[in-house]
């Protein structure tokens, strides 16, 4: 963090208040010293959107918002968690991030070095990335009610391959591959919370996911679809993609790859690793005979990267290491809340 440092708040905001969401002159102040030194504009002038030069072509636009508990945790924090996260949804259809916004929502008694930290990571994390943020927002809400920092950002990125990137491309007899081991994000945050009594030293998996991409596009793959792995993990991305395209999928669970560390705490706490989020994985179908290519790309930035399955048939099914077939079950609920 030593490529930036927010100036340091005037005494008496050693804080956050609810006056520096009202408007007013600690709002401007919290603007002034903390946001524009850290993000710009350039010029200095703010206005309430920001006007982006636009070339010929396809533009792609998300927003995600995030509230990790703790902010800070092995391998990263919610502020690189939200450039990432935004910068990895536009990667998933092939688009390269031009612009950034973010929006905060602090609470009520926030230590402001806390918020220092937050800005400096974001600011870093877009350095990275090669993306600028553009234009944003900042709310306080009482005491209690904000869990220390939420974050929204939306991202608009540039869209220069042909292919149509998503569920309706996929196709009967697609390989399916992922970019890495599973699983470490969701681990390292629990074990961050030290509320179920257990350690480890695995760190969260967070990165962008926009070079491994772009590799995928320069060695002329024919990409059918990408989904990151975050919430509901591989679990949850297979049942959307199988629903999203109409076709069933079937993965070798001795394929998948899992850190020996994950597989023993997620036996420990009776969790699932293809249910656990992830926020530097993705999954990737494209055709079998690209596989073999696909995954000496991957493999050049996660050596962990695996081909896990095909797509067959109507159901989400799991082959198991006793090669029986059964299905692939969805989680009811949350079993990891605040977690990205």
């Amino acid at each position: 963090m030593d490529s930036f440092a927010c100036p340091l708040p005037p005494a008496g905001d050693a804080m956050v208040l609810l006056g520096h969401g009202g408007g007013g002159s600690l709002s401007q102040r919290l603007i002034d010293q903390l946001l524009v030194p850290a993000f710009g504009p350039a010029d200095g002038v703010l206005h309430d959107a920001a006007v982006l030069p636009a070339e010929a072509g396809p533009l792609a636009f998300t927003t995600d918002s995030y509230v990790v508990r703790p902010l800070f945790f092995p391998g990263g924090d919610i502020g690189s968690l939200a450039v990432f996260g935004t910068v990895n949804d536009l990667a998933m259809v092939g688009a390269s991030a031009i612009a950034l916004s973010l929006s905060l929502i602090l609470e009520e008694g926030l230590p402001m070095h806390l918020l220092q930290q937050v800005l400096a990571s974001i600011r870093i994390a877009a350095q990275r990335c090669g993306v600028p943020v553009v234009t944003g927002d900042t709310k306080v809400v009482e005491r209690g009610k904000g869990d220390g920092i939420y974050i929204n950002t939306a991202g608009i990125g540039r869209v220069d391959h042909g292919m149509q990137i998503g569920p309706k491309a996929v196709r009967s007899g697609d390989a399916i591959l992922v970019s890495g081991d599973l699983g470490r994000h969701g681990v390292a945050i629990l074990a961050a919370r030290q509320e179920l009594g257990f350690r480890t030293e695995l760190h969260s998996d967070l990165a962008p996911l926009q070079e491994p991409v772009r590799a995928l596009l320069a060695a002329d793959l024919e990409l059918h679809c990408l989904r990151d792995l975050t919430r509901g993990g591989l679990a949850s991305a297979l049942h959307e993609i199988s629903r999203g395209a109409g076709l069933g999928v079937l993965v070798r669970e001795n394929a998948i790859p899992i850190a020996p560390e994950v597989d023993a705490a997620c036996e420990l706490l009776g969790l699932d690793p293809l249910a656990m989020a992830n926020e530097g994985r993705f999954v990737l179908f494209l055709p079998a005979h690209q596989a073999d290519r696909a995954l000496a790309v991957l493999q050049r930035f996660q050596p962990s990267a695996a081909s896990i399955g095909c797509v067959r048939g109507e159901a989400v099914l799991l082959e198991t290491s006793l090669g029986l077939q059964r299905r692939l079950e969805l989680g009811r609920g949350e079993s990891l809340p605040r977690i990205c």
